[in-house]
This record gives C-alpha cells, structure tokens and sequence, in this order.
C-alpha cells in the first residue's frame, strides 16, 4: 500500500491544510514566530508519515512515525497556546483538534504494532 491511501496520511494532510489556513489570520507581527512554527510542526506530520511509509526497516519506520507524533504534540500545544491568546477561537479549531485526536491514536497503534515481532 502506497501512503497516499493510508487513512493516517491523508488525516494529517487534512490537519496540515486546516492549519495552514487558519495560521494566515493571526498577527502579522506572528509571521515568523508561532505562525512559521504551527505550519512547520503541520507539514512535518504527514511528511513524516509518508517518509517512514516509504522505508523497508521496521526500526526506520518507528522512527519516523514516532518523529510525527512528535510534531502532532508539538503542533497540539502550539494551537493551544494561540486558542489561550485568542487568536484562534475554540469553534475554529474544533476539526483540527479532533483530527489530532484521531490521528494520535492511529500512530499510538501503528508504533506498537511495528514494535511487535513481524508474523510469519
């Protein structure tokens, strides 16, 4: 299976495309402060995906996949932050928050199932 057809990909290029949209509405004065960060942290969740999708070791698939649940927790609290300041509202973010609900428990699964010893 290619990662353009895995349900976690295509969930966190829905969650990168929200992102980058609402991050053009903050401040100005934010564009290379937490607005650079946020669309950095989105764009690295499924880029990271795709990556570990691509490699042959399961070692190196973890890996990766562990690099963007990272980013999805580095995101999350970036979004968090900017929802504290009020520059994003809660009713903005509610399909983004979901979305990072959703795929934090698919990468919870696929990391303990690669940490499981391959079948035979």
């Amino acid at each position: 299976m290619n990662y353009r057809d895995a349900i976690v990909w295509n969930k966190a290029m829905r969650l990168a495309e929200i992102v980058c949209r609402q991050t053009a509405d903050l401040p100005a004065s934010e564009r290379f402060g937490i607005r650079l960060q946020l669309t950095r942290a989105a764009v690295s969740i499924p880029s990271n995906i795709a990556e570990g999708w691509s490699r042959e070791s399961r070692k190196e698939k973890q890996q990766f996949l562990a690099i963007a649940h990272g980013s999805l927790a580095e995101l999350h609290t970036q979004l968090l932050l900017c929802q504290r300041l009020n520059w994003l509202a809660e009713h903005d973010l509610q399909e983004a928050m979901s979305l990072i609900t959703e795929i934090s428990k698919i990468l919870t699964h696929l990391r303990r199932r690669l940490r499981q010893p391959p079948s035979t």
